[in-house]
């Protein structure tokens, strides 16, 4: 959820576009601006990455399918190289416009865990191939919203929509208008009568989608049954969108009302991070503070899932052994005995009950 000025976007050069979603760089000059405008033909170059990475997964998926396993594990170790570029093409988003240290930070390391991923791939580690199916889900669920302009304006206006509604709750009913992003998405608050004379508009990172889409994945790439599956995602997606929600109508109010606008804070964020002192509130709550709960959250909703769809342990193992170079067993550690593991035997040793396989 970008800040701006409660002006129009032409009156300001601080004015914040989606950068991710359109690909394109914002009116005012920006050291993002020329690698993000770079494309291949007419599709911006960090959505062309990330459709040929995307679909070079879903082929090796396919080829593993059909018995083609060593194919598959050549083909997806280019395509997890491809997909480090995409990240480290969103690296300028992140850093100059967005000002976010932790998704600045992981969209440099996703480059060398990628690269490294594909030489495991191509070494032989075929069992990364499940996490390569679940990566493969997410970007099918992910970036149609990125690319079909219907499906993204409903989702970010929806979204813009019901935040209202939450707010309206907490007593403050500012409106909705036209947003930098061409939505009507950014809370009207009266600049002469907030704090910051700031406010804020949503974009597509606002909706929860990336969330969604990442238990979505892992969901939808395991192989268990379908009551449990649905079950599990319909969990996810429902805790996600309700804490999405509760992150978004935080952030909105406290971006005009100055919340966060304490001479610490305003220290930090123009001295160290560049931004203006009247955006002090804004990246506190929306940079440090729901970006820190966020991680804590999906832990949380990690949690849940898998007491529900234990079969999800299996790609997570894959994603801690490229992160310490060390197998682990998540279902002995957190006792989840129906866990059926990668030879289709249970944890236990003991074969499982036969049951229907949606997969």
């Amino acid at each position: 959820m970008p800040a701006l000025p409660a002006t129009t976007a032409s009156e300001t050069s601080t004015a914040v576009v989606d950068l991710v979603s359109t690909g394109a760089a914002s009116a005012s000059v920006s050291p993002s601006a020329g690698l993000l405008s770079m494309s291949i033909g007419s599709i911006p170059l960090s959505d062309s990455l990330a459709w040929i990475a995307i679909g070079a997964f879903v082929v090796a998926i396919v080829l593993q399918w059909r018995d083609a396993a060593t194919p598959a594990r050549y083909l997806a170790a280019g395509a997890w190289v491809v997909f480090g570029g995409f990240w480290l093409t969103m690296f300028p988003h992140y850093y100059f416009e967005v000002k976010s240290p932790l998704q600045s930070l992981l969209t440099l390391a996703a480059l060398p865990l990628c690269a490294y991923t594909g030489y495991l791939l191509a070494r032989g580690r075929e069992s990364l191939l499940l996490l390569t199916k679940a990566v493969a889900c997410m970007g099918l669920i992910y970036l149609p919203v990125e690319t079909i302009p219907v499906v993204r304006t409903w989702l970010i206006e929806t979204t813009a929509a019901q935040t209202h509604f939450g707010m309206e709750l907490l007593g403050h009913s500012p409106g909705l208008t036209e947003g930098a992003n061409g939505y009507v998405s950014k809370f009207d608050f009266d600049p002469n009568e907030t704090v910051t004379g700031r406010t804020t508009y949503i974009i597509t990172a606002c909706t929860g989608i990336g969330s969604m889409a990442i238990f979505g994945g892992l969901i939808a790439a395991v192989k268990a049954p379908l009551k449990r599956k649905a079950t599990a995602f319909a969990i996810a997606i429902g805790v996600i969108w309700f804490l999405n929600l509760v992150r978004n109508v935080f952030i909105g109010l406290a971006s005009p009302w100055g919340w966060f606008q304490q001479d610490v804070f305003v220290y930090v964020a123009t001295e160290f991070m560049g931004a203006p002192a009247d955006r002090t509130s804004y990246i506190v709550a929306h940079n440090f503070i729901a970006q820190s709960l966020s991680i804590v959250a999906l832990l949380g909703i990690t949690y849940l899932v898998v007491r529900i769809l234990p079969e999800v342990f299996d790609p997570l193992e894959e994603v801690l052994f490229i992160l310490t170079g060390t197998e682990y067993d998540l279902a002995d550690a957190f006792g989840a005995d129906a866990a059926v593991r990668p030879d289709g035997g249970s944890e236990s040793g003991s074969a499982p009950d036969p049951e229907p396989n949606d997969d």
